[in-house]
């Protein structure tokens, strides 16, 4: 008998600059589905990708002296290592400047000019280049972008167009016909009557501005503009319109598309049109998120308030990041990113909450019963029966809310099972049943239950915590995989006999010192502040720069600059930021320290040719001698080192 198929979809991201949080929160929440839906015996696709082409991407590609192609390949790369590193399941990973989906969008285009559905006009209108989007001036905020607050600019030139308003009245009854088509509820409202209900417009699906992106057919100096381009790749990634559409038949149409509340005109408006046009189901949902918000307003890489997840979970784990973020926040509505409710977070709900439980309830086993699991034999104490309709009840609640996308719920529900179960613990007092050996059948229970309890809350947290799973069940010494999966959380009592716990339990979330972590975090976030405000003063300055001083040939001449290959490369030992090489510069080997760990692993740089400035003081960096200095380039958060030809010999002079 075939599985039940579900699936889901990210927004695929504008490789603008490095991923931060808000986009980590997406990515997590709709992994977090997917593997709910894995655990309840759904066969998942899960999707997540990249929207790679469009003037924005051409212009940060210019400022970065790069080909548009290498520039989105470098972001691409960083993105895979960013989601390998956050444990994300996803089964594709589309980029939109990939041969199998530009194909299909041609393909698409056409489709719609022969049916009609597209004309050729000229378009004048205000646009956001930023947010590719245009806007009527009744839609901005005192003038400006309604979705990032920039400035907008006239746009005149010849588009073709896409005829919105003849599937208006369509679109308005699956509307009311699907009423959970849009969730929450209020983006549906804001798109009836803030879009539909005063007319909707014609929308322009081509640009002849730029040349980053899809040539419409027959008429190339057209590019196909961005969403007919990028709300495509929902379905091009299943092969729709290929060869081969077996993914396409078995998973579409979607189960849910995750999006940031910022796109939802795209993808309640647009995307159900085309799909029309096209003769296509439609997505069953489309669940739009809030954003991060930071105490001074929403994340963003302009106002310089970005957290990335990489700082957070090389320092605290993934697991700890992967809560919070779908703890702090209610999934459909804002939340607020702070220093102190995340260190509050892992402190109380992960360390003592949950972390006590598991080292009280070991501990214990150990001191009681030599460390084997005792054998089930009823409900002894008067608490028992208690605790197991708790439990079931929880299991329930945290299904419907899983249902629902209530990723915060879900989580609130588990732990007050977490707090029930430490609550039974003082209500049992176990430390005076073993006074009496009249009390080791009620013991023996408490132990039992306390058990069994921590084994359904590993496998309900599994979703969002998959690395704890494994460290709870390895310290209650459960190998057993029938009494490890979603099925087994209302059968009670199926352990094997004479399970034993680890000898001795270790805490999988240490306490965190609040003042010193808060302050780490805050350090970190002021980095990023302090740059972006230094670009900030720059644009709103409206007198000309300061130029640099311009230095002569003879100042450059005084530079040595040759070609090195790096032999050896290992981790600073007393600096995570520092990478210690051994670089062959053809007639020596030198030891240098560079500051590149955060984007290149040691063993990634064994064997590659680089730039180094070989006339630089010797100098000593956290104790290790450095002499010299390896060239890279830097752009929003990503550095790169240069390509260098194999062909060029150890030690050439770059002149």
């Amino acid at each position: 008998m075939s599985k039940p198929t579900f699936y889901i979809t990210t927004p695929i991201y504008y490789p603008s600059g490095r991923f931060h949080i808000g986009t980590a929160y997406t990515t997590v929440a709709s992994d977090a589905m997917a593997r709910y839906k894995r655990a309840r015996g759904f066969d998942v696709r899960f999707l997540t990708g990249m929207d790679e082409h469009g003037q924005k991407i051409q212009e940060k590609a210019m400022e970065a002296g790069k080909d548009p192609q290498l520039y989105v390949d470098e972001i691409a790369d960083a993105a895979k290592k960013l989601w390998e590193m956050m444990d994300i399941t996803n089964d594709d990973f589309i980029r939109t400047t990939e041969k199998r989906h530009e194909e299909i969008v041609e393909k698409i285009f056409s489709i719609f000019m022969e049916n009609g559905d597209i004309y050729k006009g000229n378009y004048e209108g205000l646009y956001c280049t930023p947010c590719e989007a245009y806007f009527t001036p009744t839609q901005l905020v005192d003038g400006k972008c309604p979705d990032c607050g920039r400035e907008v600019k006239v746009v005149k030139e010849e588009s073709y167009f896409f005829n919105m308003q003849k599937y208006a009245p369509r679109l308005m009854e699956y509307y009311n016909e699907n009423p959970d088509f849009i969730l929450p509820e209020s983006r549906k409202n804001e798109m009836v009557n803030n879009f539909i209900k005063p007319g909707l417009q014609d929308l322009s699906v081509s640009r002849t501005t730029f040349d980053w992106g899809v040539k419409v057919p027959d008429d190339p100096k057209h590019v196909i503009y961005v969403w007919v381009d990028a709300l495509s790749n929902y379905i091009t990634s299943l092969g729709y319109g290929s060869d081969n559409e077996e993914l396409f038949n078995k998973y579409w149409p979607a189960d849910v598309h995750v999006v940031g509340k910022d796109i939802v005109r795209f993808h309640t408006i647009y995307w159900p049109i085309f799909l029309m046009a096209l003769g296509l189901p439609l997505p069953k949902k489309i669940f739009a998120h809030g954003f991060i918000m930071m105490k001074d307003g929403k994340m963003s890489k302009s106002k310089g308030n970005v957290v990335y997840p990489e700082m957070l979970i090389e320092r605290y784990g993934l697991d700890a990041v992967r809560y919070f973020l779908l703890r702090e926040l209610p999934f459909g509505q804002d939340g607020v990113f702070s220093p102190e409710s995340f260190v509050e977070r892992v402190n109380f709900d992960l360390a003592n909450d949950l972390g006590n439980l598991l080292n009280r309830t070991v501990s214990m086993i150990n001191k009681y019963f030599d460390g084997v699991i005792p054998t089930y034999k009823g409900q002894v104490t008067e608490f028992d029966q208690t605790l197991e309709e708790f439990v079931n009840t929880t299991v329930t609640k945290v299904e419907e809310n899983f249902e629902e996308m209530q990723f915060s719920a879900v989580l609130s529900d588990i732990w007050s099972l977490v707090a029930r179960t430490n609550k039974y613990i003082d209500e049992t007092a176990p430390w005076v049943l073993a006074k009496e050996e009249a009390n080791t059948d009620k013991l023996a229970s408490v132990m039992l239950h306390l058990v069994e309890s921590l084994r359904q809350i590993a496998i309900m947290i599994e979703p969002f915590m998959p690395r704890t799973t494994p460290q709870i069940f390895a310290q209650l010494g459960i190998h057993q995989q029938d009494v490890m999966n979603w099925n087994s959380l209302k059968q009670f009592n199926k352990l094997s006999e004479g399970t034993k716990v680890v000898s001795k339990g270790t805490p999988i979330f240490p306490r965190l010192e609040v003042e010193v972590e808060v302050e780490y975090i805050k350090e970190q976030m002021s980095k990023s502040v302090a740059t972006n405000t230094e670009k900030a003063v720059e644009t709103k300055n409206e007198q000309p720069k300061e130029e640099k001083a311009l230095i002569g040939i003879e100042d450059f001449t005084k530079v040595e600059i040759k070609i090195g290959q790096i032999k050896e490369c290992k981790q600073h030992p007393k600096a995570d930021r520092l990478l210690v090489s051994q670089i062959d510069l053809g007639t020596e080997v030198r030891q240098i320290v560079s500051g590149i760990a955060e984007h290149y692993k040691p063993e990634q740089l064994v064997g590659r040719k680089v730039l180094v400035v070989t006339n630089l003081k010797p100098v000593k960096l956290r104790g290790e001698l450095s002499e010299g200095m390896v060239l890279a380039a830097s752009n929003d958060g990503l550095l790169t080192l240069p390509t260098i030809m194999d062909e060029l010999p150890n030690g050439s002079l770059v002149k």
